[in-house]
Order: C-alpha cells, then structure tokens, then sequence
C-alpha cells in the first residue's frame, strides 16, 4: 500500500469527485483489521474471490 501524506492537499486532489463508494473503500483498505484478514485469505481465495463469509463480514459486494 503506498504510503500517503493524508494532510497533503495534492495527495486528495480528486477526492471532490470521489463517491460514498470510493470513500469507503479507501476507509476499509487502511484498517489494520481488514489487511489482517485479508492476508489470512489463501492465495487462491483472493485471486477468485473472497469468501462468502469474509465478504460478509466486511460488507463488502461485488458486481457482476
């Protein structure tokens, strides 16, 4: 994960355009907890999908 200066205005200059959606992910992708559980995924769960209950507990859906 690149590391981001989170008092740079550059850092965020597209956060305007940014959708609830977009704020949440970011949100979610640098919880420590979620990281965590994302690693303990086989390799093979993150490259098909996660799992029915990771997704869940997360909240997280995907578009098909």
């Amino acid at each position: 994960m690149a590391d981001v200066d989170w008092r740079s205005e550059e850092a965020y200059a597209n956060f305007k355009n940014a959708e609830s959606m977009d704020i949440a992910w970011e949100w979610l992708r640098r919880d420590t907890d979620y990281q965590r559980n994302y690693q303990s995924l086989g390799q093979a769960q993150r490259l098909t999908g996660a799992t029915e209950t990771f997704r869940l507990q997360w909240g997280l859906s995907f578009r098909r």
